[in-house]
């Protein structure tokens, strides 16, 4: 006896597949590598966008890193930050304090170095006109 509500089951061991038409056309050998090729075509775009992005950072002469910061005063705050350069070399690194508007309120530019070290911490007050909320590392360069 059959239930003629009950849906025809596969095969045992037939690959399971939608109903034919259900979510487009039935997939062709040629679309199979048209898919494979464009992947492989977006991961090479990758890769390479990766690789020009690394290359550019990795040949600064000189890194910064924001470390942190504390509000002494209305009229100050000390900023802490890493600079990362070749031993011997010296940069000059300007620093930002900043109010709750982002407004700046101070600002210094600040030599450091030479070093020894690759990795050097710092910490610099920066003189405020007002209440500054933050403070920034804003840019670090080679000094001439």
């Amino acid at each position: 006896m059959t239930n003629e509500t009950t849906a025809p089951q596969p095969a045992p061991g037939a690959p399971l597949r939608p109903p034919a038409g259900r979510y487009g056309p039935e997939p062709t050998e040629r679309r199979r590598r048209l898919a494979v090729v464009g992947i492989v075509l977006v991961a090479i775009v990758g890769v390479a966008i990766t690789l020009v992005i690394g290359l550019r950072y990795a040949n600064e002469p000189v890194r910064f890193k924001d470390f942190g910061y504390t509000v002494v005063s209305p009229e100050r705050v000390d900023v802490t930050f890493e600079v990362y350069m070749d031993p011997g070399t010296t940069a000059t690194c300007t620093l930002d304090a900043l109010a709750e508007s982002y407004a700046q309120v101070g600002t210094v530019d600040v030599t450091v170095g030479p070093v020894e070290v690759t990795e050097s911490r710092y910490t610099v007050s920066v003189a405020t006109s007002e209440l500054a909320t933050t403070g920034i590392v804003q840019s670090c360069r080679p000094a001439p």
